[in-house]
């Protein structure tokens, strides 16, 4: 049975955040007689990604955010999908630019990440929105990392002076992430693939923070007593009824939950942990463009 005492409520905190967004999607309405607008590229069927952007446009509607969707067949070539952003780098009316990751290989992801307005950037990929936030002046922070911010400065308080492990060095999450944690005094160590000693490293952790993609690689041996965990894994695993035959499918993270949640002080589960919070954050940063794109002062709320 699992201590709910011991899980952190991604879908609440989530929640939570949204109810701050909204008041200020409808003042911006008011003021300027439309919505804040989200404009989300999806190139090809990935299932996953239609999923993702299903869930991106489901929340923007519920809390005030007109969603553009844009869907391009997996053939679509680089020069058309520069073109279409391009339009909507123009189009006044669209406050944020969403290019949904991965993109098919014949696609240059830099080239793309490149081309969008870094003011409409929401996902704050662009090298531009990447260096403010290195230089400790950020403008968009990726969401991801956000949202995971957000529930530790709930969950903790008082950030300063934790030691803190991240396993992953993607743009998308390590690097943004060690970022956010220096500016806010943390001691920073970012593991990867060919880190050696990995568990030397992850057993000294106050706040862990995995990113790796491998489903339930990270177990009690590798956790400090009392750590705080935030599993940022998403894994599709795989499930055979040897009777039947039949193959099932369930979400797990980069942490074997059932082995670490007795030991951890407290730990986000897959799903409803960071997920949620990646949403919120990127309706945050949407309604934050919109009020910026107007020359207007924007105060954060995280």
């Amino acid at each position: 049975m699992q201590n709910i005492s011991k899980i952190i409520n991604g879908k609440q905190y989530a929640e939570n955040l949204l109810k701050e967004i909204f008041p200020l999607s409808n003042l911006y309405s008011k003021k300027f007689l439309r919505n804040p607008c989200l404009a989300v590229i999806l190139v090809g069927e990935d299932p996953a990604s239609k999923i993702y952007v299903k869930n991106k446009i489901l929340t923007a509607e519920k809390n005030n955010i007109t969603s553009v969707e844009i869907k391009l067949p997996i053939d679509t070539s680089e020069e058309h999908l520069l073109n279409e952003i391009y339009k909507l780098n123009k189009d006044t009316n669209v406050d944020g630019i969403l290019v949904q990751l991965p993109l098919p290989l014949h696609i240059s992801e830099k080239l793309i990440i490149k081309s969008i307005d870094p003011f409409k950037d929401v996902d704050g990929f662009h090298p531009i929105n990447f260096g403010k936030l290195l230089m400790g002046d950020p403008n968009f922070v990726p969401c991801t990392p956000l949202g995971c911010f957000y529930m530790l400065k709930k969950e903790l308080n008082e950030l300063n002076g934790k030691n803190v492990v991240i396993i992953g060095r993607s743009n998308i999450v390590g690097k943004p992430m060690a970022s956010l944690l220096l500016s806010s005094n943390c001691t920073v160590t970012i593991t990867h693939s060919k880190t050696k000693n990995l568990k030397e490293h992850c057993s000294d952790a106050d706040i862990l923070i995995s990113a790796i993609g491998q489903p339930e690689m990270i177990d009690d041996t590798y956790i400090k007593p009392n750590a705080i965990i935030i599993d940022v894994g998403i894994n599709r695993l795989k499930l055979e009824n040897a009777k039947t035959n039949e193959k099932k499918y369930k979400l797990v993270g980069d942490i074997n939950f059932e082995s670490v949640i007795n030991v951890s002080q407290k730990i986000t589960p897959v799903p409803g942990g960071v997920g949620p919070m990646t949403i919120a954050c990127l309706m945050h940063n949407t309604v934050k463009a919109a009020f910026l794109n107007k020359n207007e002062k924007f105060v954060n709320i995280i």
